[in-house]
């Protein structure tokens, strides 16, 4: 699928096409291009991965996304503690497309630090996350942010095997 100026103007009103420092365009687009992301959690005694829709929250950058905290894959992240921070949980994932097209194949590998959101209603996070899936309001479940920590992404459309890399800081 390709990036219409139709999904551009629905993207642009959530903000997601606005570049930061150091992150290409093109990685930005990627995400707003998708809604649906993986990402996997591990201790030295166990290893999970999850499916979650997202919303990207361009400020910080980060993934917000929803899972209640009892499930294995948060309780495994709450686990692995980030080492300069024990606070701090760190997960990686993915957002890929799926297409059997190897000149088409584009996909984003990302490293984050999981964070519980705010449970306020009115939290900034929540709304975000709400304005992109109004129906979520139905579900509930805790608020979680990946705060964005280091990505690379592949473009084979620039060139087989083509990465682009973004670090935050």
């Amino acid at each position: 699928m390709s990036f219409t100026n139709k999904m551009r103007q629905q993207f642009a009103g959530y903000g997601y096409l606005r570049k930061f420092v150091g992150m290409e365009q093109r990685i930005i687009e990627f995400i707003g291009e998708h809604h649906l992301l993986s990402f996997a959690a591990a201790t030295g005694h166990d290893i999970w991965c999850a499916s979650a829709f997202y919303a990207f929250d361009e400020k910080i950058p980060a993934f917000i996304i929803t899972s209640d905290a009892h499930t294995r894959h948060i309780k495994l992240a709450l686990e692995n503690l980030h080492p300069d921070n024990s606070s701090q949980a760190v997960v990686a994932g993915t957002i890929a497309l799926e297409t059997e097209k190897i000149g088409m194949i584009r996909g984003l590998q990302f490293k984050a630090i999981l964070k519980k959101a705010d449970n306020s209603l009115f939290n900034e996070h929540r709304l975000l996350y709400l304005k992109r899936f109004p129906y979520a309001v139905l579900k509930g479940g805790d608020l979680w942010i990946l705060e964005l920590t280091e990505l690379k992404f592949t473009d084979n459309r620039l060139g087989f095997g083509t990465k682009l890399h973004w670090k935050n800081g």
